[in-house]
């Protein structure tokens, strides 16, 4: 795992198979038939060579942009290289949050990048505190990456609060990455992104998290054009173009969002309820309550490092759960919400058996 730039991705592929899995941070899985028209739409190919011109131009639509400012990638983790890649390199000072998704921390590492670091702590509800982000920057600062929602916590920043970062990030002429892939999944209207308060601020996200379409990998960035022009240019030494398919079938969702938020909402909500409450029956768990999304991120009290338990609710409960300390808080662990409802129930109840048995010890 040492050698690995992203420990968290590498634990998570080669973890084995667990009877109640409330690990993955993915929604439950769109099928086919849940984007109407996709059977007799599919085709193997079209002129895209900068991204299928219809999905371009429906992102644009979606979240109030031009198209120029809308570039195409690999899923988020896709567009979250691209960016960096187009605003980074060797020896480049970058600030990243801690709690972290990790991939985000491996992204500058492999670009060889300086790394500085901000806390979003507990007892501020994971929120970004801009003190804490203008301590960290210095006139070397070329890029802050932030989540929202925050990965791995579920908290909302606020345009107030992100407006605040972006003034921090223009004090030093730094852009800020923020990576908005479970944003949609926050319940109420849509929120804009980021990108869409200044040209300081870059967004990237997909179709993953919000929405169950993990499989198509469909990410994009919303960024100024210029910066959107040397995303673009990345993409042509990584991938060069995307898969047509895939870009086809994004776009055929775009025009459904409505019935796929429906669909989320009616997996999030009920699930979101059941986890809610039973997080309010045990005195031994403390969680911030995530803005939104498909995770939450409980703490043990009085355990500085809750690997051990999870490894025993994996082997002796069968259950599975994120050890917290794949996001720097060991105290924590991770556990989805975006599942089958009788996963997420029965995973709850060996979760408390274990908690009642494991923790007596």
């Amino acid at each position: 795992m040492a050698d690995t730039w992203s420990p968290y991705v590498a634990w998570m592929k080669r973890a084995s198979e667990v009877e109640y899995n409330l690990m993955g941070s993915n929604l439950l899985h769109c099928r086919v038939d849940d984007i109407p028209g996709a059977r007799e739409a599919f085709e193997l190919e079209d002129p895209h060579d900068e991204g299928y011109g219809p999905l371009v131009e429906a992102i644009g639509q979606r979240f109030g942009v031009s198209p120029e400012t809308v570039s195409l990638a690999t899923g988020a983790s896709g567009a979250n290289f691209l960016a960096c890649s187009a605003l980074v390199r060797q020896g480049d000072e970058v600030v990243v949050e801690t709690p972290v998704y990790d991939p985000l921390l491996g992204i500058p590492r492999f670009l060889g990048a300086r790394i500085r670091r901000f806390e979003r702590v507990f007892e501020d509800g994971f929120q970004i505190d801009p003190d804490r982000v203008a301590a960290a920057v210095t006139p070397a600062t070329r890029l802050i990456i932030v989540t929202n929602l925050h990965n791995p916590t579920g908290a909302l920043t606020e345009a107030d609060r992100m407006k605040a970062l972006g003034e921090v990030a223009d004090r030093v002429g730094a852009k800020v990455l923020v990576d908005e892939v479970y944003l949609d999944s926050v319940p109420g209207e849509p929120r804009p992104p980021a990108a869409t308060l200044s040209p300081t601020f870059l967004s990237t996200c997909s179709l993953t998290k919000a929405y169950g379409l993990s499989g198509i990998r469909a990410g994009w960035a919303v960024a100024a054009p210029e910066i959107t022009e040397a995303v673009k240019n990345v993409r042509d030494i990584v991938d060069c173009v995307g898969a047509f398919p895939a870009e086809l079938l994004a776009y055929l969702a775009f025009r459904n969002l409505p019935s796929l938020r429906e669909r989320a909402r009616a997996i999030l909500d009920p699930n979101f309820e059941l986890l809610d409450g039973f997080m309010d029956g045990r005195p031994e768990l403390s969680w911030v309550r995530p803005g939104g999304g498909s995770v939450g991120f409980p703490r043990i009290e009085g355990v500085d490092d809750v690997s051990s338990f999870v490894a025993t609710l994996r082997e002796s409960y069968g259950t599975g759960v994120v050890p917290g300390r794949f996001f720097e808080a060991p105290a924590h662990f991770r556990i989805a919400m975006g599942g089958r409802r009788d996963v997420l129930e029965e995973g709850l109840r060996r979760l408390g058996e274990a908690l009642d048995k494991e923790l007596m010890r």
